[in-house]
């Protein structure tokens, strides 16, 4: 699966998402350090231990590099960058049930304009299931010869034998 890149400073400062999320009763924000150990768990619960391990490091980031989607005082989806390595947009998850209703498009959009905030010029997109999506969404397009790219030499247990 190939990496993507992301012009950020193509993309429009438009923060109107956040209102439109709001007007589905989703509020789209950065977590408090209260919540570092709720949204990791949350994660870990809904996604995989991958992602877990990335959201704790996106949360752990001063200042944070994670954003979340809370409805009903829950958490219904995340997104965060600078996690697996600097530059890099993801992991991003949003509950099956919430799913349709902007809220993914809206936590991309939110890291991306704070990475373009921070000063990024570009955004990777690692190791992409759904081009297409990233595509569409935000212009990404693919690197050439990226399959696994940062991921390639990752371990994957931690056990030996």
């Amino acid at each position: 699966m190939p990496d993507m890149l992301i012009k950020l400073y193509d993309l429009d400062d438009d923060w109107s998402f956040m209102a439109e999320q709001k007007k589905k009763g989703i509020t789209i924000r950065k977590p408090i350090g209260p919540e570092k150990h709720l949204v990791v768990d949350w994660v870990s619960a809904h996604f995989s231990p991958g992602w877990t391990a990335e959201t704790d490091v996106a949360t752990a980031n001063t200042p944070r590099s994670c954003f979340v989607a809370v409805k009903t005082s829950k958490f219904i989806g995340f997104a965060g960058y600078d996690a697996t390595a600097l530059g890099y947009f993801g992991p991003i998850g949003v509950e099956k049930s919430e799913r349709g209703n902007g809220t993914g498009q809206a936590l991309l959009k939110a890291c991306l304009l704070d990475m373009k905030l921070k000063g990024y010029g570009y955004a990777i997109v690692g190791d992409v299931n759904e081009t297409e999506y990233y595509q569409k969404a935000v212009g990404a397009i693919e690197i050439p010869d990226s399959s696994s790219g940062v991921y390639r030499n990752r371990v994957k247990t931690g056990v030996s034998k």
